[in-house]
């Protein structure tokens, strides 16, 4: 029988029980970006929950790519979501550049 080193009586965390909201882990994390003197917002995306056959045309190397792709979602923080683009990551690696 295996041994239980958890001491007699002590109940569970009581945070093991809450629910977890895995939404910022699906959508990625945000985060601010300074390239060129412009500030980014940035979040990583896995293009899992992307709609079946949505395509995006990455502002870089010009190159479509579907859902299910790991990328970038960029946009400039004093601008709207509305103009935000999707990056390969590593074509976001290599931006430096404005969005239009």
């Amino acid at each position: 029988m295996p041994r239980n080193n958890r001491p007699r009586g002590s109940k569970r965390n009581s945070s093991e029980d809450e629910p977890q909201d895995l939404d910022h882990v699906r959508y990625g994390v945000k985060k601010t970006v300074v390239k060129n003197g412009v500030e980014f917002t940035v979040q990583t995306h896995t293009g899992r929950t992307a709609e079946e056959g949505k395509k995006w045309i990455c502002p870089h190397c010009n190159l479509t790519f579907g859902a299910g792709v790991s990328h970038i979602v960029a946009w400039e923080s004093e601008g709207s979501t509305d103009k935000r683009r999707h990056f390969h990551t590593n074509c976001w690696e290599k931006f430096q550049g404005r969005l239009f």
